[in-house]
């Protein structure tokens, strides 16, 4: 098993923080379920952070069988689908994932 994660890091804007997450949970969840291969899905959510450490406000995790199954999960649709449902993410926070 090899797991591909996702590192969000940043700061939500001020009073986004609800709707960052319910874009995460009910829009971005259910698609990264559904990609190719992929055996679970984890979030892991920051509650607390040392003064000095990066902002990481999530980290995604998908498991998949082989390398080659994600490859095929990152070449599909449902990546691209991805993708799109991500966007609004973009106006919640400033950062990179």
């Amino acid at each position: 098993m090899l797991t591909r994660s996702a590192v969000f890091e940043g700061r939500i804007r001020p009073g986004k923080e609800e709707e960052f997450f319910d874009i995460i949970e009910h829009s971005l969840l259910p698609i990264w379920q559904r990609m190719p291969h992929a055996q679970d899905v984890r979030l892991f959510r920051t509650l607390e952070k040392d003064n000095d450490a990066p902002h990481v406000l999530l980290v995604q995790q998908i498991d998949y069988p082989s390398m080659e199954a994600i490859r095929e999960a990152l070449e599909s649709s449902i990546r691209d689908e991805a993708v799109a449902a991500s966007a609004p993410l973009n106006d919640l926070f400033e950062g990179r994932h």
